[in-house]
């Protein structure tokens, strides 16, 4: 190998030439992956510590995963939505079970979702609730991330996200995250939701103060609000339970969802909520071309079907307090703090050491992939199949940097 030229100078010379620059990638050429692990295009094997931002739930390549879309592949792909497809419903059924649902509208990104459940809500308001046309209003938290649509770019505190992308559009009230009094002071006669992240995943693994959910669900069933959980980077097993808002035993009135429930192999995305909600849409007034096609549906049951069983939801509590007590030793020895659940941790370099960049970007060379965010915080979500050696291992590779 030491006599080969190296692959990945001239492969990332070829993305910068022929992309856009709205990434800012590490320098590192994915050729191949399995489970928990990823290949360079120079054999250089790489211990995924980022999934995906969690869309790899289930690691990369996942047997049960690629058989279902195998055999998918083989039949049917695409019918679009001007026709029902024999995967359809058994999707849509699994998922709302798993919600607790009575519907689900499947989509594609997690954006999708989002947008999806904007605009449910607003009609919700309208047509149930009695809100003025036109008047809506949903309350959003600070520092939260939906996604970069320009609707939702107009609710984000990111200036990166935000900044030169107006005109904005109207309708959202930003306050604190984790302030129930501030809630309670934003909620209006014509608030028609709250949209929450149960954590916020991009601010650098937030977790709000114990309780909160629970205020807020008071508050919304109070105020007749829809309570709305953005649980694309946060559920499907990531922190522990199925939903992070399951940690406060509260149920939304809508959920999102995306990113793991595509498998790692396709985007779906989805939103769930019962009839009394999901069912104020009409034909024509909702919809996508590829939400909800075949391919989609067909990993998306399976997704379920692991889910169902409770076990990545459980190796996910075990080996994620495996690793918050091994990052917890490193309060004072590099680290500031480390915030989290489950299998996801915030973790606070120590900005006289490092910048939370160069700390990936030497955990890279150590072969461990994880992606900074807001300076100085790390963000750590491996897949759920990962082994308590191999988080033992990736800590160590951390804790050397750091040194």
């Amino acid at each position: 190998m030491t006599d080969l030229i190296s692959r990945t100078p001239g492969a990332l010379a070829d993305a910068e030439r022929w992309t856009a620059h709205n990434y800012h990638p590490l320098p590192v050429v994915v050729a191949g992956a399995e489970g928990a692990w990823v290949t360079d295009v120079d054999g250089k094997r790489y211990l995924d510590f980022l999934a995906g931002y969690s869309a790899l739930n289930f690691g990369h390549r996942h047997p049960a995963l690629i058989a279902a879309a195998h055999a998918q592949l083989d039949r049917l792909t695409l019918t679009s939505r001007a026709f029902v497809h024999d995967q359809f419903a058994s999707f849509c059924q699994g998922l709302a079970e798993l919600c607790g649902k009575d519907l689900v509208l499947p989509m594609n990104t997690g954006a999708e979702a989002v947008e999806t459940g904007i605009k449910v809500a607003r009609k919700w308001g309208y047509q149930v609730k009695g809100v003025p046309q036109d008047q809506a209003e949903i309350v959003v938290a600070a520092n939260n991330f939906h996604g970069r649509t320009t609707t939702i770019i107009s609710f984000s505190t990111d200036p990166e996200a935000r900044n030169d992308f107006g005109p904005y559009t109207p309708g959202f009230t930003i306050i604190p995250y984790g302030d129930p009094a501030a809630l309670e002071s934003a909620i209006g006669p014509n608030t028609v939701a709250v949209l929450l992240e149960p954590i916020q995943g991009e601010a650098g693994v937030l977790v709000p103060p114990p309780g909160y959910f629970t205020t807020v669900r008071e508050l919304c069933t109070a105020s007749n609000v829809l309570l709305i959980a953005d649980e694309i980077q946060s559920g499907l097993g990531r922190t522990g339970k199925t939903f992070a808002i399951d940690h406060e035993h509260v149920t939304p009135d809508m959920y999102l969802l995306g990113k793991a429930l595509g498998g790692g192999i396709v985007p779906v995305s989805a939103v769930a909520a019962d009839r009394a909600v999901l069912g104020v849409l009409r034909p024509g007034e909702h919809g996508s071309t590829f939400g909800g096609n075949p391919l989609a549906c067909a990993v998306g049951a399976e997704v379920v079907k692991l889910l169902q069983t409770g076990g990545f939801q459980q190796r996910s509590a075990e080996l994620g307090a495996h690793l918050h007590a091994r990052l917890g030793a490193l309060i004072g020895h590099g680290v500031l703090e480390v915030r989290g659940r489950g299998l996801w941790a915030g973790v606070d370099i120590d900005p006289a050491l490092m910048t939370g960049r160069q700390a990936v970007e030497r955990l890279a060379d150590r072969g461990i992939l994880a992606k900074d965010t807001h300076g100085s915080t790390i963000r750590l979500a491996p897949p759920l199949v990962i082994t308590a050696d191999e988080i033992d291992h990736a800590v160590s590779q951390l804790e050397a940097v750091l040194r």
